[in-house]
């Protein structure tokens, strides 16, 4: 949800600046979209967010104000050689600085640069002692370096640390390092294996009585997914014309980092929805979006949606009651538990009004990317703010039909194909019988 400080710069500029969201005979208007407002808010995230605060000289008193401006490259994509510049000053002293800089100023590398800053990530991968830091560091050294010789170190480097500072720490950030991947985490069964276990999921007994919406994606998050939507007799949701209903709905974030790290990709596993919403921030809009809460958000009781349980501590055991059989083992089915034990909230599904063209020629284009959640397509008119396109609308509609935003939301990814999931895949999976 964007509701983290990566957003707050975007968020501030459209309630102060352009009074953006209204409602006019029943047509959403974001007033943001016109194309004058567009250009306005570009402009002011680079004078202001951008160069202004970086042509403050780098202090403890003027470290908030750099971290505005990696959350603002972040979300635009902003790339300058005076920026990389600025840059090699922050590492200069990032030792020094506060965790939440290290963490902005890494999380910016991640998102912006693949390669360039290999050694300054790993100089603080060595010395760092803040397990999550360190985590973002190891995730961005393996995906700079695939080789067996760099896995190999990092894995050495890794195993020291933890038996070194981090099992001293509160246990969840023990529990994120063993969800590092590909290091630590338990091997994931080829995709061809989920997709013979995929019919299991979408047969009538999973979850069972429960409206369950579906958002199949594939490996590599920068091709869409797709989203569908079952009612409480394990029905499928059709149009007019019997066809069963299924939207594009992306699920990668604009750092794309793994999913157990903040801001990260959505998690694959299952969620437990719970309602309807209208978000107060801007960059969501006016479109109702659908609540989601992911294990340890909630009670036990709530999340198995059973008032007799009288267990009051997550265990694993708890969640893979939700399961079926052949998928209890399946490892990448608990990152929402995982994820959610080591600090991860505020996941929902929602429609967007960030302007698509900050992502123009990235393979989701023009679905926009945001800081975990799922998130639909929403067009929105250049000439007066009204919303042209939704499927988020659309989603939601669907839910509707289904009888209402009670009941789960699973993730899962079936390969790793390159290219957006179709309906047409899945097809030949809902024929298997009950």
């Amino acid at each position: 949800m964007m509701k983290h400080a990566k957003f707050f710069i975007l968020s501030f500029f459209l309630f102060t600046v352009l009074h953006t969201v209204a409602q006019t005979d029943a047509v959403p208007v974001f007033k943001g979209a016109v194309k004058a407002n567009r250009e306005k808010m570009y402009n002011y995230i680079i004078k202001n967010s951008i160069t202004q605060n970086l042509a403050l000289p780098l202090s403890d008193s003027t470290e908030a104000d750099w971290e505005d401006a990696f959350y603002a490259m972040e979300l635009i994509g902003y790339k300058q050689p005076w920026v990389d510049e600025k840059i090699k000053i922050a590492f200069d002293s990032v030792t020094k600085r506060s965790t939440g800089f290290q963490r902005g100023l890494v999380e910016l590398i991640y998102t912006n640069y693949a390669t360039e800053f290999k050694s300054n990530i790993n100089q603080l991968f060595l010395t760092t002692e803040n397990a999550k830091i360190f985590a973002m560091c190891a995730e961005y050294l393996l995906r700079a370096d695939k080789s067996k010789y760099n896995t190999e170190q990092i894995t050495e480097v890794v195993w020291k640390k933890t038996e070194q500072y981090f099992q001293n720490e509160r246990s969840s950030s023990f529990t994120m390092l063993q969800l590092l991947v590909p290091i630590m985490q338990t091997a994931e069964p080829e995709g061809s294996i989920v997709h013979l276990k995929l019919g299991e999921l979408l047969t009538k007994k999973f979850l069972k009585n429960n409206t369950v919406v579906y958002s199949i994606q594939r490996k590599n998050r920068n091709f869409p997914g797709i989203v569908m939507v079952r009612d409480e007799a394990g029905n499928f949701i059709t149009d007019d014309k019997g066809i069963i209903f299924s939207l594009p709905q992306l699920a990668r974030s604009i750092t794309n980092m793994p999913c157990y790290l903040t801001n990260g990709n959505t998690p694959q596993g299952i969620f437990r929805m719970h309602g309807f919403a209208v978000s107060k921030s801007a960059a969501l809009g006016p479109t109702e979006n659908i609540q989601l809460m992911m294990p340890y958000e909630t009670s036990i009781q709530t999340f198995l949606r059973d008032s007799s349980i009288t267990d009051t501590s997550w265990e694993p055991e708890l969640y893979e009651q939700l399961l079926p059989a052949s998928l209890k083992k399946y490892k990448p089915l608990y990152q929402t538990f995982y994820a959610s034990a080591i600090g991860r909230t505020e996941i929902i599904a929602h429609g967007t009004t960030v302007d698509p063209e900050f992502y123009k020629g990235q393979l989701y284009y023009p679905h926009t990317p945001t800081a975990g959640c799922l998130c639909t397509k929403e067009i929105w008119n250049d000439a007066d703010g009204k919303r042209l396109i939704s499927d988020q609308q659309k989603l939601v509609d669907a839910i509707k039909k289904a009888g209402g935003a009670e009941g789960y939301l699973i993730v899962i990814e079936i390969d790793d194909q390159q290219k957006p999931v179709s309906i047409n895949e899945i097809l030949p999976y809902l024929k298997i019988k009950d």
